[in-house]
């Protein structure tokens, strides 16, 4: 099975985690601060903060924005389910914004007519690896004194008009799952350019302590006060060592699989009833996902039966995403419904994720498009 994504692990990421683990630290240590500090330097950040996943990065951020019950929150419908738990965890209330039919990136017209006087914040979804449209978002949250979080976690690594992804909004959250740009195996980490929400997010990891175990090493001293409620979201000295080493490859990462996209793009622009979504011509787009919608008013088959006839030739192909207002809980719970997001759901019913990783090779490509041109004729 040729997976839908996959890590790149070698040597030298192999040989950075065995340094990390022959160290006197495993966790909370030195390779924290030198991962928080590259990474800031990456995307052009002054503060970044290690967490133990992008959930976590996600949840760290409302925190910091003070989100609390009576809040709404402003979530695209096409996510990760997290994207929208994380305003939940903190008693806030998501509310669903649908999203443009050719990118499925958040729709900034819906967003504006979804704001009430209860509107804390905008959480914009880089979808795929694609930046949303900053200027127009930037621009309706500043007008509104709303806080604009990026839900950054499928575009390390690219660029909206020139400028990196993670400097774009006022937290900035990334995810470090195998299957993401780099990982940590599991972790996340959320880049800023203010430092009282960096010091927050930095106690609500370390369960709403003041001080780190290292800190309190540096200081000879064993005092230490919970000055809020938090978690045990850090992430360890080993994953940090691994992150390092992966950072460093990040560039020819983003490069290869822009380099798969543009293979899938020519083979399969005379694919009938298949088409990628639209990319914009100010962004540099990451491609943590190749996303093609199927046009059923072309195709003789369903999405549902190209997608199980593709597995079973060994392509593993996915769906990125089932809309988050159509799953049981927020349907129970909050009173979503269908129709609620028109966009998004007719598009979940098309999309279908075709495998990208950097070591896929020229052959690998090639036997997906094979396989596609096969299902879809």
């Amino acid at each position: 099975m040729l997976p839908y994504g996959r890590q790149y692990i070698d040597s030298d990421d192999v040989e950075c985690v065995i340094e990390a683990l022959r160290s006197d630290w495993l966790t909370t240590g030195p390779k924290v601060d030198e991962f928080e500090a590259a990474f800031a330097r990456s995307v052009g950040t002054s503060h970044a903060v290690a967490v133990s996943s992008g959930t976590a990065a996600l949840h760290a951020s409302m925190h910091a924005l003070g989100i609390g019950p009576g809040d709404e929150v402003i979530v695209p419908a096409i996510t990760f389910a997290a994207t929208a738990n994380c305003v939940v965890f903190e008693g806030g209330t998501p509310v669903f914004s649908d999203v443009e039919p050719d990118t499925l990136l958040i729709d900034v017209e819906r967003v504006e007519a979804l704001m009430t006087s209860r509107t804390r914040a905008v959480v914009a979804v880089d979808f795929a690896g694609q930046a949303c449209n900053y200027d127009s978002l930037r621009s309706l949250a500043a007008g509104h004194g709303l806080a604009l979080i990026d839900d950054a976690c499928h575009a390390l690594g690219g660029l909206y008009r020139g400028r990196p992804v993670g400097s774009l909004a006022d937290l900035n959250t990334f995810s470090f799952h195998p299957v993401k740009h780099i990982t940590t195996g599991e972790g996340g980490i959320v880049s800023t350019d203010d430092a009282a929400m960096a010091g927050r997010m930095r106690r609500f990891r370390n369960h709403g302590i003041d001080v780190d175990a290292r800190e309190r090493v540096a200081r000879q001293s064993f005092s230490y006060e919970m000055v809020e409620l938090g978690y045990n979201y850090r992430l360890t000295d080993l994953q940090c060592a691994l992150g390092i080493s992966q950072l460093k490859k990040l560039a020819w990462f983003v490069t290869r699989r822009q380099e798969i996209a543009r293979e899938y793009d020519e083979a399969l622009r005379n694919v009938p009833g298949v088409s990628p979504l639209r990319v914009r011509p100010e962004v540099s787009h990451a491609y943590h996902l190749y996303v093609i919608r199927l046009d059923k008013g072309v195709l003789r088959r369903s999405r549902d039966e190209i997608f199980r006839s593709l597995r079973e030739r060994g392509i593993g192909v996915n769906v990125h995403y089932i809309p988050v207002h159509l799953h049981p809980y927020y349907r129970d719970r909050f009173g979503t419904a269908p129709g609620l997001c028109p966009a998004a759901e007719e598009a979940a019913q098309h999309i279908l994720t075709l495998p990208i990783f950097p070591d896929m090779s020229d052959d690998d490509v090639r036997r997906v498009v094979e396989a596609v041109s096969i299902e879809c004729s």
